[in-house]
C-alpha cells in the first residue's frame, strides 16, 4: 500500500501562487534534508501532499526521491509529477519538515467540478461545520 508525504508550503498562500511559482518549465523538485528511510512505499503510488496556512489544499504525485551529496551536506530531492490534483481542505497544524501521511488519513480528491464550484475558504469551512 502506497505511503504519502505532507509537508507544508512556505511562501505562497494559495494553489494558484504555486502554479505561478513553477510556470519556468522546469522539474517540480521539493527539496528537503531529511530522506525518508521508507522510499519504496513513497514511490509505489504515493503523493506529496501540500498544506497552506493550516489547510490541506492539494497532492502531487511523487515520481523520484534522491538523496544528492554525502555526509553532513546531503540533501533530499522529491520530484513530483506536475498535475496538481485538488483534495477536500482538512485542517492540519503547522510542523517542521516533512511527515508520512497514511492513506486512510489522506483527505479524499475532488472532482474537477467539486474544485471549481467553491471557493478554497467556503470549502473550508463548510467541512469544519460537517456540512460538506
Amino acid at each position: 500500500m502506497a505511503l504519502h508525504i505532507i509537508k507544508l508550503v512556505v511562501g505562497c498562500d494559495t494553489i494558484d501562487d504555486l502554479l505561478a511559482w513553477h510556470k519556468t518549465g522546469e522539474p517540480w523538485v521539493m527539496h528537503t534534508r531529511m530522506t525518508p528511510k521508507r522510499i519504496d512505499e513513497v514511490l509505489d503510488g504515493g503523493s506529496l501532499y501540500r498544506v497552506f496556512k493550516g489547510q490541506v489544499l492539494c497532492r502531487q504525485k511523487i515520481l523520484a526521491i534522491d538523496t544528492i551529496g554525502s555526509g553532513a551536506a546531503s540533501r533530499c530531492e522529491v520530484t513530483v509529477d506536475p498535475p496538481i490534483i485538488r483534495v477536500a481542505p482538512q485542517p492540519r497544524r503547522a510542523f517542521q519538515g516533512w511527515r508520512y501521511l497514511k492513506p486512510e488519513d489522506a483527505p479524499p480528491d475532488l472532482t474537477e467540478t467539486e474544485s471549481a464550484d467553491l471557493p478554497t475558504d467556503l470549502a473550508r469551512q463548510l467541512r469544519e461545520l460537517g456540512a460538506w
